[in-house]
């Protein structure tokens, strides 16, 4: 793509979506849908609400069950290499002592890891189970090992080796307390209990076997280097106070990821009011995106009132190329927000820039469908008065490859509202794809500013470039008031006739010499007939032949929803 095209929707960037697909605008909807239409909008749009009305979070037990899985998979993992060490260790150095045991920790170390890393569901008292056998088996190995280690050097009269065995063992037992502390979710209560358990076993072992043999404290005696410090009491009071502050940020992320009934996953993007995170319902397990205030916003009255007037406007509508809205509210905080379908696959700005101009078939194909979202929005009294690439986004609906979906209406102004007299002397929209009048009567625009803007996405796909690249928006503005639009048949020599006169004609400085309505420019694409030589078929073939969509992870899913910037 040139340097031009680049440098005129700079200001338009959008976060990318993955994969493909769509819907034939000739196509009739199932008896099913249609009656479900006629029901009208405010039905359709009670139920949608309705599905999610139940404000029942998850529990906070639940999402520890899946960090504690994974982190038992890691404690395994650990253990597993440290006894694998110890165990040869001392094989080569002729240490048989509770071999049996030692092999069967270790076997169990193993085996705890790769049914962790399976999918087996187990359940809290199964997770646990697994804990008590890593940890607590763990723990019966270095009891039962130094004691046998202090027998045996008390009876070779080695006050050397019992003072080491004695301190190394106790050293053993620390990291052992810190280890579970570190990588076990647990209440500090919980915490407590269990790491005092571990601490005390060294001190059991050595308190019973000064009964047992009262030379081994007579040989540790003779150490006079090293005071006598409860080290492993000391470990479990550190552990445990690690393991509160551990526990209390990871309740504090869970609360902050919860947004009612929803679960916020990750952010996928911001745009000029909003910040977009991909969620999904708590109950019904349904991928979305959330689109709130950005924080510091909040209290700005009139990015309150757009995003709320974006959210009534968008759900007055029905269309299937139209955005849909699930829900919408504040959360008790105060904060913003609305629930809104999950895409996935590319918005056309950065299909363009990825794969360059499209046939002139596709592109009348896509126009179709935003005509037929577009006029149920002018039919309802509301102007989009930001159509752009960015706000285009193809999808795949119901099977269909090449869906057009209509997003942000966040600029939308209704017809039948006060808001031009307070709107007068400003301007709002992108300057690469916005019409005159816009800019100079921006509370005159009706349908025919929309018609503009079409008139420039058309142009942008069909040449990969924009009308005009200017340096200031100053500059862009003026010649899209001003100056010819530059021949398209420059760019696209193939081009028909009967399709770069559509484009001109949406292209028209004055508005009366447009299009009247989206219905009548919809006519005329149909008339061409290019429509009909892009369907489904050749979309899902191009999708396919995509090496990887744009948005796209590795491993498949989708990594954004629409947001989109640039608009002033």
């Amino acid at each position: 793509m040139n340097a031009n095209a680049n440098q005129s929707i700079e200001d338009n960037r959008t976060i990318e979506l993955n994969s493909s697909s769509i819907l034939d605008p000739t196509t009739e909807l199932p008896s099913a849908l249609l009656s479900e239409e006629s029901q009208g909008d405010e039905t359709k749009r009670q139920i949608q609400v309705g599905l999610i009305e139940n404000r029942k979070t998850p529990r906070f037990s639940e999402e520890t069950n899946k960090l504690l899985r994974s982190r038992l998979q890691y404690a395994a993992l650990d253990i597993w290499i440290v006894l694998s060490l110890s165990f040869v260790g001392n094989l080569i150095a002729a240490n048989h002592e509770w071999i049996v045991l030692r092999a069967f920790v270790l076997g169990s170390a193993i085996g705890s890891y790769l049914l962790l890393r399976g999918s087996r569901p187990f359940s809290q008292l199964g997770l646990r189970l697994f804990e008590l056998t890593l940890f607590g088996g763990l723990a019966i190995q270095l009891g039962l090992m130094m004691a046998t280690r202090l027998i045996y050097f008390a009876g070779l009269n080695d006050a050397v080796s019992v003072a080491s065995t004695k301190y190394l063992y106790f050293t053993a037992f620390c990291l052992h307390v810190l280890t579970y502390s570190i990588f076990m979710p647990n209440t500090w209560k919980r915490a407590a209990v269990v790491t005092t358990l571990i601490a005390i076993v060294p001190y059991v072992i050595w308190y019973f076997l000064i009964d047992l043999n009262p030379a081994v404290m007579t040989l540790d005696n003779q150490n006079k280097a090293i005071a006598p410090i409860p080290v492993t009491l000391i470990a479990a009071l550190i552990g445990t106070f690690g393991s509160h502050i551990i526990h209390r940020a990871r309740r504090e992320a869970f609360q902050a990821k919860q947004l009612l009934q929803y679960r916020l996953l990750d952010r996928l993007g911001h745009g000029g009011m909003g910040e977009v995170y991909r969620a999904e319902h708590i109950l019904l397990k349904r991928p979305c995106a959330i689109k709130l205030i950005q924080p510091g916003k909040a209290n700005d009255q009139n990015t309150i009132d757009r995003f709320e007037k974006e959210v009534v406007a968008t759900a007055k509508l029905s269309h299937w190329n139209t955005i849909d809205i699930y829900d919408y509210g504040r959360t008790p905080d105060g904060t913003f927000f609305y629930v809104m379908e999950l895409l996935e696959g590319m918005n056309l700005q950065d299909l363009i820039y990825h794969h360059g101009p499209m046939d002139q078939s596709r592109v009348v194909y896509l126009l179709m469908q935003a005509c037929l979202a577009l006029n149920e929005a002018h039919e309802s009294g509301m102007i989009h008065r930001d159509i752009k690439p960015a706000n285009l986004f193809v999808t795949k609906r119901g099977g269909f490859w090449d869906v057009l979906k209509v997003l942000d209406f966040g600029l939308v102004k209704e017809t039948t509202d006060d808001d031009a007299r307070r709107e007068k002397g400003a301007f709002c929209g992108t300057p690469g794809f916005m019409a005159p009048e816009q800019a100079f009567r921006y509370n005159e625009v009706d349908a025919r500013s929309d018609i503009y803007a079409l008139g420039a996405v058309a142009y942008y796909l069909l040449s990969g470039r924009p009308i005009f690249a200017k340096k200031s928006v100053v500059e862009l503005i003026a010649a899209h008031a001003n100056d010819p639009v530059p021949p398209l048949t420059s760019f696209v020599p193939n081009i028909l006739p009967q399709l770069d006169q559509i484009v001109l004609r949406c292209l028209a400085k004055f508005p009366e010499e447009r299009y009247a309505t989206t219905s009548d420019l919809y006519d005329d694409l149909s008339s061409t007939g290019l429509h009909d030589k892009w369907d489904a078929t050749k979309a899902k073939a191009w999708w396919e032949n995509v090496s990887r969509p744009i948005g796209e992870s590795s491993t498949g899913e989708a990594t954004a929803t629409m947001v989109s910037e640039g608009s002033v």
